[in-house]
């Protein structure tokens, strides 16, 4: 699943929701979208453990939920706080299970939440693992990883077309937050910002690894997001 594209997940998601009868919201025009988002798309070829996935659904379709588990509205004002909080839990569960049963192997749903209608999630950093092959652990991939760290700056030449015709050279320096050797895994905390960040081939590239050299797929975790 780790090749699937962004739009690929996406349209998983979308398809497991209509087969779980989640009534999704679709936006108007000529090419209706469904209203479902992963803000911080995954590299093709990347594992991850912590993915954040946002979509609209009519309440109708929730009301369902809550009414076949015999549960009390979500919009009684006579409801108890107490009760609603059981009654939203119940319904994240519920969710959650009929939501699990349509996706493949290779997903997991690890949990629901209701989220404000018009809230925002921008990401702040990634933390990306690299395994590498035991026999290639040297005193000087430590010495690498130490001297990339001490610069100022790190350049780096980015193709900015599909051409392959313009590229620019691009300091990503500032975008490594932290870099370290824990056993045979390079931990690599990435700053996430409007501008963009560095990318997963780019720190192989500084490393001076390739994917032949790892013993693992590199693999994305402990995603932070901004309190928006």
């Amino acid at each position: 699943m780790r090749f699937l594209s962004h739009a690929e997940t996406l349209r998983v998601f979308q398809r497991a929701c209509v087969r779980a009868g989640i009534n999704l919201q679709y936006s108007r025009g000529f090419n209706p979208r469904p209203r479902m988002s992963l803000p911080l798309p995954r590299p093709v070829g990347v594992e991850s453990d912590d993915e954040l996935l946002t979509l609209k659904a009519y309440r109708d379709a929730l009301c369902v939920m809550s009414d076949a588990k015999g549960y009390p509205d979500l919009q009684d004002g006579e409801c108890q706080d107490n009760e609603i909080r059981d009654t939203q839990y119940a319904i994240h569960n519920t969710i959650k299970n009929i939501l699990s049963e349509q996706l493949p192997e290779g997903f997991e749903l690890i949990s629901v939440n209701f989220a404000e209608a018009r809230a925002s999630y921008q990401p702040r950093s990634a933390t990306y693992i690299f395994s590498v092959r035991p026999e290639l652990l040297d005193e000087q991939l430590q010495n690498r990883i130490d001297d990339l760290m001490a610069s100022e700056n790190l350049f780096i030449r980015r193709q900015i077309d599909k051409r392959q015709l313009n590229f620019k050279d691009i300091d990503v320096r500032r975008f490594i937050c932290s870099m370290e050797l824990e056993g045979i895994n390079i931990v690599v905390e990435c700053e996430v910002t409007a501008a963009g960040s560095i990318r997963v081939q780019e720190i192989l590239e500084l490393l001076e690894l390739d994917q032949a050299m790892l013993a693992s797929p590199t693999r994305r975790t402990r995603v932070k997001w901004r309190d928006v």
